[in-house]
């Protein structure tokens, strides 16, 4: 699938900055800024509109590049898996919290591995090229 992002440009997370409130993150910000840090690196990715989110919750649908659909959940503790499924939550699956989305994927996705290594590669050759090297 043909994702109309520019891959370069999102090497760089930014998620972090735009979702404080005071000193509590709008987890509905954040998954939004989740999503698109990564979505060049998976076949479909975005928050759920079926599933309610709230400032300390979000849930976020995701299709790896081999095809597998997750339900994830972003809260302060992190990210982790709660359904095998688009908008599924299975409250008896116990799942690891990881701390990023990178972490996450790289479990989930060896396409996600390679889409994002291809991605910085091509980065840091373009750097390579403004520097005249």
């Amino acid at each position: 699938m043909e994702i109309g992002c520019q891959p370069e440009e999102n090497i760089v997370s930014s998620f972090d900055e735009d979702c404080v409130l005071g000193d509590v993150k709008d987890m509905r910000l954040e998954a939004e800024a989740v999503v698109n840090d990564v979505l060049f690196a998976v076949s479909q990715m975005h928050v759920s509109q079926s599933l309610n989110s709230a400032s300390d919750v979000a849930y976020i649908n995701v299709e790896t590049r081999e095809g597998n659909q997750y339900c994830l959940e972003l809260t302060e503790a992190g990210l982790r898996v709660v359904g095998y499924a688009f908008n599924q939550v299975d409250r008896d699956l116990t799942t690891q919290y990881h701390e990023t989305v990178y972490s996450l994927l790289d479990t989930l996705s060896p396409g996600y591995r390679e889409a994002f290594g291809n991605a910085l590669l091509q980065r840091l050759e373009r750097l390579q090229k403004q520097n005249g090297q």
